[in-house]
């Protein structure tokens, strides 16, 4: 179950190892040990029913002498700043109650850093900085996520630890009051999401790619949008990936070296990580992951296992998207499934043990649900439900 730290302290670890272990009979947490900002709905919380958390916040105590050579810093949340580290409380209890303890990071996502060190973040083809997009290609950031990844598997026992945002971000959705006039679709989303910041221009240049030709492919791409009167449909641009700019030997060229400094990130993170501890990518379905960068199979190499979000989906479409992953992914590797139990997402418990039962079908060996404090108690039972779906489906298969 992903949960927050703030769920921990407003409802208390008995009440919510109660929750989730009894009544949702899940048999673990996955706790944010990193996070960016946000406005939250808790209709379960006796402190707070909308809580909007610090940006770009740590929620351990560090040991900052591991930063002594990263520009990039951690600053510690307020609500562990007083002295309560819920992740140090979790880890001494896991043995004793038999659960599973998970880091849930998130890594690139970061507005308060980007903010503080512009020249770690990604750049469009146009020169304007994402402050919410650490790059991956940045040794800035590559050295502060090695750091960060080392400090919580050496002082916590953790499981595993989920990265979330490794990678290359969109450009909807990822900052606040947003203004679009155009009407962007994905693929305007998408070019305007490509980064040309000094690290990456470099670093593709020396794979061989003429960088200066496709960052000007993408600007006469997007100056063209936006000089539309009204957007053109892009319909398959998706499903076309890559090779729907196989009319472009340079962008297509650049878009494949895209991949390289997200797996290189996820390699290193893997080696900085205590060997006890698992690294698990947080990923889009496999058919989207090239937008932002990722290579699945060469992720599936560099990491220990992937948790793909099938949060929106339909039943069927849930057991296409793991399937395809399954498919996609070194054999052997760790596949777990992750579950948005909001409304009308998921309709109810019959929808949500459907969606999870089509998973374990498709090679899921692991079930995500998001989040804790965000959900109805109530929905604990649809969980709960659904994971006897899943014993019921496993069962079956062997």
């Amino acid at each position: 179950m992903w949960i927050y730290p703030w769920d921990i302290i407003d409802l208390g670890i008995e009440e919510v190892l109660q929750e989730v272990l009894g009544d949702a009979h899940v048999g673990g947490l996955s706790i944010a040990t990193s996070y960016h900002a946000g406005r939250f709905l808790q209709p379960r919380s006796p402190r707070r029913k909308v809580y909007f958390p610090e940006d770009g916040t740590i929620y351990f105590e560090p040991e900052l002498s591991l930063y002594r050579d990263s520009p990039l810093k951690p600053q510690v949340s307020s609500l562990i700043a007083g002295g309560r580290d819920v992740l140090r409380e979790l880890s001494g209890l896991k043995a004793a109650r038999n659960f599973s303890l998970n880091g849930w990071t998130v890594c690139l996502h970061n507005t308060r850093l980007g903010m503080k060190h512009p020249e770690a973040c990604t750049q469009n083809a146009f020169g304007d900085r994402n402050f919410y997009n650490l790059c991956p290609s940045n040794p800035l950031c590559v050295s502060y996520l090695s750091a960060l990844v080392k400090d919580l598997t050496l002082h916590y026992e953790l499981d595993s630890l989920e990265l979330e945002s490794p990678n290359f971000m969109g450009f909807a959705h990822e900052f606040h009051h947003e203004k679009d006039g155009v009407g962007l679709t994905t693929s305007g989303d998408f070019l305007l999401s490509l980064c040309f910041c000094p690290e990456c221009r470099k670093k593709a240049a020396a794979a061989g790619v003429d960088v200066q030709r496709a960052q000007q492919s993408v600007r006469r791409r997007l100056d063209a949008i936006f000089e539309r009167d009204v957007p053109a449909d892009d319909t398959g641009f998706v499903e076309r990936g890559i090779d729907g700019f196989s009319d472009d030997d340079e962008l297509r060229a650049y878009l494949k070296w895209r991949f390289d400094p997200v797996t290189e990130l996820c390699r290193v993170l893997r080696a900085s990580a205590q060997p006890r501890t698992r690294i698990y990518f947080l990923s889009l379905v496999t058919g989207r992951a090239w937008l932002q960068g990722i290579d699945v199979r060469a992720i599936s190499e560099a990491c220990d296992g992937l948790v793909v979000c099938a949060y929106d989906s339909a039943p069927a479409q849930v057991e296409s998207d793991i399937r395809d992953a399954a498919s996609t992914c070194v054999p052997g590797t760790y596949l777990a499934a992750g579950f948005r139990v909001f409304h009308p997402e998921t309709r109810g418990a019959e929808d949500l043990a459907a969606k999870v039962a089509r998973a374990v079908r498709a090679g899921a060996r692991g079930l995500n649900f998001y989040n804790f404090g965000l959900i109805p108690r109530s929905r604990l039972e649809w969980i709960r439900r659904s994971v006897e779906a899943a014993s019921a489906e496993g069962s079956a298969a062997d």
